[in-house]
């Protein structure tokens, strides 16, 4: 009876996960989907507390309290800026779980001494392997995306090898740990947990701040596979499923923000991998070159007014300085004139894969005016203002004209083309790659400097009384 309840809760826990994700796939539908995946979860927990020896129902219900709290009031208190890093902060718990439900199990004495002992130790092997890399690896990401550490990759000499010789080692000691009698091969499971430690830090650290989203999303895709090797070595079938969805959901989005990059997989994942200039490519200089030629709210506000099509690219900037509001605000007065205005969203805009959708959203910005690059790059010639609000890589022309520049073929929204760009940052500092943008120098460009959500409230008011 036990079993076959626990079968069922696993199967309908699972469905509601994979109908979770397909509801995450659309801004529409995300708040359904995350509402699947919230039932689900309670599913399993409340099934394995009924069903299962957990020991004492207390603890196990004090644990699961105290974290449900913690998590309500990160959720409460973080802000979307520092959504990155906590996701990323939220991996590395994952990655810290299943190390120490492998060595849990490794040190259960129930464990041994039986027929299927060596699968289990592979799948321990597994589940620490995949959990260490990503616990350290996130941290570091954290730190990054955090700003506690340079976002320039730290590119080691001979970094390729060395970690090609910690993953073989990681591999090579399996065998002395297979053949241990009892817990007697704890020791090579202490070396490889180091080893696995040192190779999660030193992947994520030679990646550079460009490539910080990818890193988020396989970071969330290694969570997912040592999830689902602790489901094998727990023989769950509802972790093993949950796991595999996770970890091939994340694999697939970083596919695709690779590919809208311009970026292999490999490249990203190995750190720094291709990431050298191509050889006779001329270094570009390192200080900005050029002049600006800066605007005023009100040339800005005149220029809208008169605008019959305009396009919006937002970025990190619009989400530090909570400007989505009052950027809503100013597309709801240009369509009340009747502008076509639009939004133009670059797949790693922001810190997380979806970031600028997340914010637009939350301001109710209307889904069918939020483009992706592809549906709307085309567009930029026949638009008559385009304003950049604290976005700058996204939109730098060096990723198409600067071989030695690390952007160098990431496709970019090319707001150049049209008659007129106004970028609204604080200053003309560098992006989270770390180089200059040519875009600020051209003839057609105009710098609006101030802080986003000032600025565009000051921009709103000066059109509305325009």
């Amino acid at each position: 009876m036990t079993q076959a309840f626990l079968s069922i809760a696993w199967v309908v826990s699972s469905i509601l996960f994979v109908s979770s994700l397909r509801g995450l796939s659309h801004p529409e539908t995300a708040r359904r989907g995350n509402g699947f995946g919230i039932v689900g979860m309670l599913m399993a927990v409340v099934a394995v507390m009924l069903a299962a020896d957990v020991g004492n129902h207390v603890f196990f219900a004090l644990a699961i309290g105290t974290g449900a709290g913690v998590g309500m009031v990160l959720a409460q208190r973080v802000g979307m800026t520092a959504m990155p890093e906590l996701v990323a902060i939220l991996h590395s718990f994952v990655g810290l779980a299943a190390v120490f439900v492998g060595y849990a199990a490794f040190l259960d004495p129930l464990q041994h001494g039986n027929g299927g002992r060596s699968i289990l130790l592979v799948e321990i092997w597994i589940d620490v392997l995949i959990g260490a890399i990503t616990f350290t690896g996130s941290i570091v990401a954290f730190l990054k995306l955090r700003g506690s550490v340079s976002g320039k990759p730290l590119l080691l000499p001979a970094r390729h090898f060395l970690n090609g010789a910690m993953f073989v080692a990681s591999l090579v000691f399996v065998l002395p740990f297979l053949m241990g009698e009892g817990t007697s091969a704890l020791p090579w499971l202490l070396v490889m947990t180091a080893i696995a430690s040192v190779l999660g830090v030193h992947l994520v650290a030679a990646i550079g701040g460009a490539d910080m989203p990818v890193v988020v999303s396989m970071l969330n895709s290694y969570s997912g596979w040592t999830a689902s090797a602790a489901g094998f070595m727990l023989q769950n079938d509802l972790l093993i499923i949950t796991g595999a969805l996770v970890g091939s959901s994340g694999a697939i989005l970083s596919h695709i923000m690779c590919k809208a990059m311009n970026r292999s997989l490999p490249s990203v994942i190995f750190g720094g991998f291709g990431a050298d200039p191509p050889k006779g490519a001329v270094p570009a200089a390192a200080q900005p070159q050029g002049d600006v030629v800066a605007t005023e709210v009100a040339t800005l506000a005149g220029e809208l007014a008169a605008a019959k099509a305009v396009i919006i690219v937002p970025g990190y900037g619009m989400a530090v300085a909570r400007a989505q509001h009052a950027v809503r605000q100013l597309v709801d007065l240009l369509r009340k004139r009747g502008c076509k205005a639009r939004f133009a969203i670059h797949p790693v805009a922001g810190r997380l894969p979806g970031h600028m959708n997340v914010l637009l959203a939350e301001a109710n910005v209307p889904y069918d005016i939020v483009m992706e690059m592809d549906e709307i790059n085309h567009d930029f010639p026949q638009t008559d203002v385009v304003l950049v609000i604290g976005a700058n890589d996204i939109v730098n022309p060096g990723a198409q004209t600067d071989a030695s520049s690390p952007i160098y073929g990431m496709p970019v929204l090319e707001v150049w083309k049209s008659t007129r760009v106004v970028v609204l940052k604080r200053s003309r500092s560098s992006g989270y790659a770390g180089v200059d943008n040519p875009l600020f120098y051209l003839e057609n460009t105009r710098m609006l400097f101030a802080d986003a959500r000032d600025g565009m409230e000051k921009v709103v008011a000066a059109l509305g009384a325009a």
